[in-house]
């Protein structure tokens, strides 16, 4: 860890984080408290990808359902219409619009190969994106003169990386510049986030082997060809095994970082208030 013990966490001149862990417990939260205060830069992995890495993907795709629309259709052929995607910090619709579901169109569904292929994209995406942080850190410092930083990487960032792997390149070059934070769940707040997702399935990353086997699963259950499959029942079904897939995963994470409990992020209100709760999970893992 960069630092090696609470005291020399609370002496930083610069504080670096990046904070990982399932999506809903409180990583944008947290990033966004501390940017508002001015000290903070706030690195956002998914924004990072919906705008550079796959800001052309998401344009062309509306492009693509445009043309469907013969008024659309000869605006954008003579170029009297500009069509880009407005995705910030706070709405992600876009991207997540693009991943899409797989399953039968007639219920706005992609062909699986056409999913996989867009996954794909998303794992290159935030790869890349996650390289990307040392390059922002040293921005943040050079052009705005912002002292700490905080990196606030996407759910899906235990996907991506090979957690047992020493030598792992994403993990090894975050490491090397941040302190692994891990927001840890309780069972509580999985069957929260459970529930939730029911009410509003959306669009996720699956490593590849996971998805591979849930889409055989979910056929083989109920009995359905790829191109029955009802999308929101796929994802839903799938959405708590994935949540079972991430948690070891981040768990090994961890153990290059430290962890802090949903619960405490939860009670944090101030900067002052996030490097109490930071100095007391590495004083927790030193013991």
């Amino acid at each position: 860890m960069i630092y090696g013990s609470a005291d020399e966490w609370r002496a930083a001149a610069g504080k670096r984080v990046v904070l990982f862990g399932m999506s809903g417990l409180g990583k944008t939260y947290l990033a966004s408290m501390l940017r508002d205060t001015g000290d903070w830069f706030h690195y956002s992995v998914d924004y990072r990808i919906g705008t550079r890495y796959m800001g052309e993907y998401i344009a062309d795709n509306f492009k693509r359902e445009a043309m469907k629309v013969p008024f659309l259709r000869e605006l954008l052929m003579s170029d009297s219409v500009h069509i880009a995607s407005n995705i910030t910090f706070d709405n992600l619709a876009p991207l997540s619009t693009y991943l899409g579901k797989p399953g039968s169109p007639s219920r706005g569904g992609l062909p699986f190969d056409a999913y996989c292929q867009r996954q794909d994209q998303h794992r290159r995406a935030e790869i890349a994106s996650l390289l990307d942080t040392r390059h922002f850190m040293d921005r943040a410092g050079d052009i705005y003169g912002t002292p700490h930083f905080v990196c606030d990487s996407g759910g899906s960032i235990c996907e991506v990386v090979n957690p047992d792997d020493p030598d792992d390149p994403v993990l090894t070059a975050l490491s090397r510049d941040l302190l692994l934070v891990w927001i840890k769940g309780s069972d509580a707040h999985t069957a929260e986030l459970v529930r939730r997702f029911d009410r509003a399935p959306k669009p996720m990353y699956y490593q590849p082997q996971f998805l591979e086997r849930a889409w055989i699963a979910y056929r083989v259950e109920k009995g359905l060809e790829a191109d029955q499959v009802n999308p929101d029942d796929f994802i839903r079904w799938t959405y708590a095994r994935a949540l079972a897939h991430r948690q070891p995963r981040y768990e090994a994470m961890a153990r290059r970082g430290v962890t802090i409990l949903a619960e405490e992020v939860a009670q944090i209100r101030t900067p002052d208030d996030f490097t109490d709760l930071i100095a007391t999970a590495i004083a927790r893992k030193d013991s």
